[in-house]
């Protein structure tokens, strides 16, 4: 097994985590659409307070060598530093992170997003925050991995700009 194969949380691990999802996963979703038009191939990193409102997020480029939760984390990372202080000092973390990729091809589960979600469980972890969904947006709209949460409206088509905004309206 190669060391980077074991730095990905598979599907039925990330639900057995309780993950905490947001309220209102729609809002999440088109404020993160709103702030940066994702596009494939995209993620977008988004920091949410203890009221569940988007205080910092940051885009960047979903590209890498291979699908390993280490390169990953440290893609993570960076953004997080930038946009958001450590809540390292606190007992109990009182922001979430979750992290929205735009894609091409299905919505469902794949090692890559398993590599994602290592990395972003693992960058939580180093930086205070409560780790929060995994999100892909597709063609065909949204969808929180791991719950039964979806929506058609933002999708990665929308999201783009390519034919409006990322509001949701239908």
């Amino acid at each position: 097994m190669a060391p980077h194969a074991r730095r990905v949380v598979r599907l039925a691990e990330w639900v057995a985590a309780a993950t905490p999802l947001p309220q209102d996963p729609q809002a999440v979703v088109d404020g993160l659409c709103t702030r940066h038009l994702p596009r494939p191939p995209t993620a977008v990193l988004g920091v949410l307070g203890y009221d569940e409102r988007l205080v910092a997020s940051a885009s960047f480029s979903l590209e890498r060598s291979r699908p390993d939760g280490w390169e990953y984390r440290n893609a993570l990372l960076d953004p997080l530093r930038r946009i958001t202080p450590h809540d390292l000092r606190r007992r109990v973390p009182s922001r979430t992170a979750v992290l929205l990729c735009a894609r091409f091809g299905e919505s469902g589960w794949t090692t890559v997003d398993g590599a994602w979600m290592w990395g972003l469980r693992d960058a939580c972890t180093l930086h205070g925050l409560r780790c929060g969904a995994y999100i892909t947006l597709t063609s065909s709209g949204w969808r929180i991995l791991g719950a039964h949460r979806s929506g058609r409206s933002p999708s990665a088509t929308t999201a783009s700009g390519l034919l409006g905004d990322c509001s949701g309206a239908a």
